[in-house]
């Protein structure tokens, strides 16, 4: 079971990028989905998450320009970037919290590899 992040690469300001993050493999549900980011020297930061019914919650640094969604069906997360500028330049990491069943049910996060997104003028 593992992530498959795909959408990444050059963006200029103003312009649009979707991300998205695909699950492959099995599992029972997939619970929290979000999307991280990494820059060079500084902690990761949460970038959007959201819940299995839909509820999202964003960074400040982002709210109102980028909207994360999910298709539950392909268990799959979305990020949508709008209007980004170089402060959005990052690795952007997928999350997803999943629910599996081996002799009894249990949990745990996946990471994704790591999109690389760079906000150029």
């Amino acid at each position: 079971v593992r992530l498959v992040e795909s959408g990444g690469g050059l963006v200029q300001p103003g312009g649009s990028l979707r991300l998205s993050c695909a699950l492959s493999g099995n599992v029972y549900r997939v619970r929290r989905m979000a999307w991280y980011r990494q820059t060079p020297g500084k902690q990761r930061e949460l970038v959007a998450s959201i819940a299995p019914a839909g509820t999202t919650t964003y960074a400040d640094s982002v709210k109102g320009r980028f909207t994360i969604s999910r298709d539950n069906n392909k268990n799959t997360v979305y990020l949508q970037m709008s209007r980004p500028n170089s402060e959005d330049t990052a690795v952007y990491i997928c999350n997803q919290e999943i629910m599996y069943y081996r002799v009894s049910y249990d949990y745990a996060e996946l990471w994704g590899q790591g999109t690389q997104v760079i906000v150029f003028s």
